[in-house]
C-alpha cells in the first residue's frame, strides 16, 4: 500500500518569539506524527535565518536549523508566530524580504498572535480577511488599512492565508490545518489527547467583548460602560451616538475605525457576553436573563447560542456552570 508523503510543514523563528505560538501548533501536529509512526503525515522543521539558539520572550532558548540548509521545494506549510514587545511589528526585514521571495512557491502560509505583522509586512495579505490579537488589532491595520480585520475571530483562512488570533489561538489554527488535511477523526482523536476542544463550544470569540471595548480610551471606554450597565435598552445607532454626544454618521464612522467593528455588531457581541456569564454564574431563568441583556425574549437568546455557539443556552449552562 502507498502512503501519501509528508507535508512539509516549516516553521520560522526570530528571537523574542512567542514560546506558546511555537510549542502549542507544534505540539498539535507532531501528535498524528507519533500516532502514525509507520507513516507520519508531516515533516516539520524549526528554522531561523541563521539557525542556532532563538531566544523566545519568555527567556526560553530554542534550537533552530538555517533557514539556507532547508530545501524550500519541499515545504508545504510556513508557519511564522508572533512575539516581540508590545503589539508591533518584531521581525527583521531580512525575514519578511525572506517571506516575499518565496511565498508563491508554498502552498499554505500561516501566522499565529502578531506573526500576521510579518505576514502584512510583506503586502500579501492586502485586502485580505484576516485575524490577531485583539490588542493588536488597530496597530495592524495601520500597518495595512487594506486589510479586512476580523478582530473576534480565533482564525481565519482566506485563500491559501491562514492567520491566527492571539497565542493559545495557535492551537485552533493548528487543529483546523490537521483537520482540513487528515479529517475530522484525526483531528478530533488529537484533540482529545491534548484535553482540548476541536472547536471551542464556548464561541469563536478570543475575547470577552466587555473587557475589550471598555478598555478603550477616552469617550468610548465611557460609552463602553454604559452600554454594558443598559444592554435591556433599545442601543440603536442613534441612542448610542446621542450618548457619545455625535451625529450618527460621525459616530459609525468613528467607532467602526476605533473598535474595529460596526456598533450594532459590538452591541450585539456585548449582549451575548453577558448572557453567557449569567448562564455560567447564575442559576436565573432564561426569561431573565433574556429580557436584562436585550435579547427582549428567550427565543431571541436561544437563536442568538444556536448561532454563535451551535448550542443552546441549557447546554452552555450545563457545560459551563461554575
Amino acid at each position: 500500500m502507498s502512503h501519501r508523503p509528508p507535508r512539509h510543514v516549516l516553521f520560522m523563528l526570530c528571537d523574542k518569539v512567542n514560546v506558546l505560538d511555537v510549542t502549542g501548533p507544534l505540539e498539535v501536529l507532531s501528535q498524528p506524527c507519533r500516532l502514525q509512526a509507520d507513516a507520519p503525515p508531516y515533516r516539520i522543521t524549526v528554522a531561523s535565518l541563521q539557525g542556532g539558539l532563538i531566544t523566545t520572550s519568555a527567556g526560553l532558548r530554542l534550537d533552530t536549523v538555517p533557514i539556507a540548509s532547508v530545501e524550500m521545494r519541499s515545504v508545504h506549510t510556513l508557519i511564522l508566530p508572533g512575539g516581540g514587545a508590545g503589539y508591533v511589528p518584531f521581525a527583521p526585514q531580512a525575514l519578511v524580504d525572506w517571506i516575499s521571495m518565496h511565498a508563491s512557491g508554498i502552498a499554505r502560509i500561516c501566522s499565529t498572535c502578531t506573526g500576521a505583522f510579518t505576514l502584512a509586512a510583506t503586502g500579501l495579505l492586502a485586502g485580505r480577511r484576516v485575524t490577531t490579537h485583539w490588542l493588536a488589532g488597530a496597530n495592524l491595520l495601520a500597518l495595512d488599512p487594506s486589510l479586512q480585520l476580523e478582530a473576534d475571530a480565533l482564525f481565519v483562512a482566506d485563500g491559501k492565508f491562514w492567520t491566527a488570533a492571539g497565542v493559545s489561538a495557535g492551537i485552533d489554527l493548528a487543529l483546523a490545518l490537521l483537520e482540513s488535511d487528515l479529517g475530522h477523526q484525526t483531528a478530533m482523536q488529537v484533540a482529545q489527547r491534548l484535553v482540548v476542544f476541536l472547536k471551542r463550544p464556548g464561541g469563536q470569540s478570543q475575547f470577552s467583548q466587555a473587557l475589550r471595548q471598555q478598555s478603550q480610551e477616552g469617550a468610548l471606554a465611557d460609552l463602553h460602560g454604559w452600554m454594558a450597565a443598559n444592554l435591556q435598552r433599545e442601543l440603536s445607532v442613534a441612542q448610542l451616538a446621542e450618548q457619545a454626544g455625535m451625529s450618527v454618521r460621525s459616530f459609525a464612522r468613528h467607532y467602526q475605525r476605533k473598535v474595529g467593528m460596526t456598533p450594532a455588531k459590538a452591541v450585539a457581541a456585548m449582549r451575548l457576553e453577558a448572557a453567557s456569564q449569567a448562564l455560567a454564574h447564575s442559576k436565573r431563568p432564561l426569561k431573565a436573563i433574556a429580557a436584562d441583556c436585550g435579547f427582549g425574549d428567550e427565543q431571541a437568546l436561544r437563536r442568538a447560542f444556536q448561532r454563535q455557539f451551535g448550542i443552546a443556552p441549557a447546554s452552555y449552562r450545563a457545560r459551563f456552570a461554575a
